[in-house]
């Protein structure tokens, strides 16, 4: 059938939601910039601050895991960058998956927004699992002992008790969620701004405790397999381990873009809670983990709970129940900053008709996707309450990683999209890119824009998306060229360095063709410095990230893109609003072909006169 021919396919899976879009939001808006900065800081400061510094530094940097943290800040910055300049392009509802569909099209987007559930659904039921975990063990571990001994789970896979605790407080936070958005940041900005106390605390009270020999213990009094001591004992490549361990503590600043339809300013709010949101969690990180290394050597932290540990040591016990206490307060903030995105996403989705449509119903009463977030935190609850979660914590990072890649993709293709008014005009002056293709040499005078064209047209937008292609795909090839100088940087030969460079090559020439192209002429409240440069470091950095991890970890994300490929065969492709949209577009063209026939008269009154009945009666019902 013509209709199924690979053209048709590939117009169908590559449809764009336009930049545009006039729908009205359905969603109240009452968030604030301050709502959006304290939803970004919470739901990333939470588990991160009071577990990664103590475990990076012990095993992978030692107290050059401030230098981690800055690295990982360094590449989070650069994402959260080009999250900015697409909440200042598109304030709506769903985050990079509404990001992907105005850009790269409708299967895309639907696969990044299929990831997006992933990522919130199990960082939501981590973080509710790390709060149950840390109460039994402040209160002695009632729970696990009495669950365990009573209702245990004998599965391999899977928790050694039904985690109540956990399915119970999932579900009153997604109630708190549901009945409004405005009601639930102001607990979300209370736990926020008690945790951010609790973190200035710990840096002022350890200030007193602080030795700065713990940052050059020699190595004959560093016990074995913990590196050469100083203030780089496992070097560089440690180094770099543990800012890509250090790297996922930053991941959830991106909820704050889920959250642009409720915002009462989406275009200047989201790039300023972005920035400012990155920047407070940094300087938490950088002032913990430099107070934790000073206060007790590396080699001597303790993985699971460094905080109440160095006070303990040290013998400040009222420091270490207030740093218990506030460690709770963080992880409840964490746990609502994580939940918030996930039924937007599901709501953006459903809104758009690639997922069941009731997830998506607006309640009249809290004017929230109530539906959407009970059901989404019902599933959370149920991950949370039966599933062991540490063979899937490293599914959340790869759905993240990839939904920062496209996002930098995308913000390079919006910068330099066609204007198709302004081309018409450079056109109609016979100025347009193109009119030297019988010259010699013309191939590469477009590619690298010799020719000096200063608007953007159809055909330099298409030299920008295959360079981002191509640049994505090499970005895989490179990041395998890099993981012999992390892994063994001390044997690394020669030959391995004239590939790096070599590697090196094909980057720095891709982003330079896309330096040389016309950029849009479209306003914005924020744009992203040193474009393509700073978002082709971003998409470098996110991808070397996704191929470190393990294999299983694919697996397990194949299993979860295939449920998400039925889904949208087998519901999705025939609901979506864009088709829907399409069919009414054709039906009125119909309508007019056969009006203008039907008054010229002549014999083309029966060329649709059987037909246009049929298609009007499919496109009304």
């Amino acid at each position: 059938m013509p209709s199924w021919s690979v053209t048709n396919a590939f117009r169908v899976l590559t449809r764009k939601k336009p930049l545009e879009d006039s729908n009205e939001s359905k969603l109240a808006k009452v968030l604030s910039a301050f709502d959006l900065t304290a939803l970004g800081i919470g739901s990333t400061l939470g588990v991160g601050v009071y577990v990664l510094a103590g475990e990076v530094s012990k095993q992978y940097a030692g107290p050059a895991v401030v230098v981690s943290f800055l690295i990982a800040a360094i590449a989070s910055i650069f994402a959260g960058l080009c999250y900015a300049e697409f909440g200042a392009r598109v304030p709506k509802a769903g985050s990079a998956y509404i990001y992907s569909y105005v850009t790269i099209g409708e299967f895309i987007a639907f696969l990044i927004g299929w990831n997006l559930i992933l990522e919130y659904a199990i960082g939501s039921a981590s973080v509710v699992k790390g709060l149950s975990t840390y109460l039994d063990q402040l209160c002695g571990n009632p729970m696990s002992s009495f669950l365990g001994t009573h209702m245990p789970i004998n599965i391999d896979g899977m928790g050694a008790y039904p985690d109540l605790f956990a399915f119970v407080v999932t579900i009153l936070f997604s109630l708190a969620i549901a009945v409004g958005a405005k009601e639930s940041t102001r607990v979300n900005n209370v736990f926020t701004m008690l945790n951010l106390g609790v973190v200035l605390f710990v840096i002022i009270a350890g200030l007193f405790k602080v030795n700065r020999s713990n940052w050059s213990i020699p190595k004959s009094e560093v016990p074995e397999g913990y590196g050469d001591g100083g203030f780089m004992p496992y070097g560089v490549s440690g180094i770099i381990k543990g800012a890509a361990v250090c790297f996922y503590g930053f991941i959830g600043f991106d909820c704050i873009a889920t959250a642009g339809e409720e915002a009462k300013n989406p275009k200047k709010s989201i790039p300023f809670a972005v920035i400012v949101s990155l920047a407070m969690i940094f300087l938490a990180y950088f002032g913990v983990s430099t107070v934790l290394t000073m206060m007790l050597p590396y080699f001597e932290q303790d993985e699971k709970a460094p905080l109440p540990h160095v006070f303990r040591i040290n013998g400040w016990h009222v420091a270490e129940y207030v740093v218990s206490i506030g460690a709770m307060f963080g992880l409840c903030s964490s746990m609502m900053g994580a939940m918030f995105p996930l039924p937007r996403i599901v709501f953006a989705m459903s809104n758009d008709g690639l997922l069941f449509k009731f997830l998506g119903d607006i309640s009249d009463k809290y004017k929230t996707p109530f539906k959407g977030t009970m059901i989404t935190g019902l599933l959370t609850g149920i991950l949370a309450a039966v599933f062991n979660l540490s063979q899937l914590v490293n599914m959340m990072s790869i759905g993240t990683l990839l939904a920062y890649s496209m996002v930098a993709s995308c913000v390079l293709m919006l910068r330099y999209e066609v204007d198709d008014r302004r081309e018409s005009r450079i056109v109609g002056n016979g100025r347009a890119m193109g009119q030297d293709q019988d010259q010699p040499c013309a191939l590469w005078r477009r590619v690298f824009n010799l020719n000096g064209q200063t608007v953007p047209t159809k055909q330099t937008s298409r030299i920008v998306t295959y360079s981002v292609t191509l640049f994505s795909l090499w970005c895989m090839v490179f990041s395998q060229i890099l993981t012999k100088f992390e892994e063994d940087l001390a044997n690394v030969s020669s030959f391995d360095g004239i590939k790096l460079v070599l590697g090196t090559i094909p980057l720095v020439v891709l982003l330079l063709i896309i330096s040389r192209q016309p950029t849009s002429g479209v306003k914005l409240s924020f744009k992203v410095p040193l474009v393509p440069w700073l978002p082709g470091i971003s998409i470098l950095i996110n991808i070397y990230l996704m191929i470190k991890l393990d294999i299983l970890t694919w697996v397990r994300f194949s299993i979860w893109i295939a449920i998400g490929l039925a889904i949208f065969l087998s519901y999705g492709i025939r609901h979506s609003r864009l088709r829907q949209r399409e069919q009414r577009n054709n039906s009125m063209a119909i309508m007019r072909d056969c009006s203008n026939s039907a008054l010229l008269g002549g014999q083309e009154n029966s060329k649709y006169g059987n037909e246009v009945p049929l298609i009007l009666m499919h496109s009304t019902s």
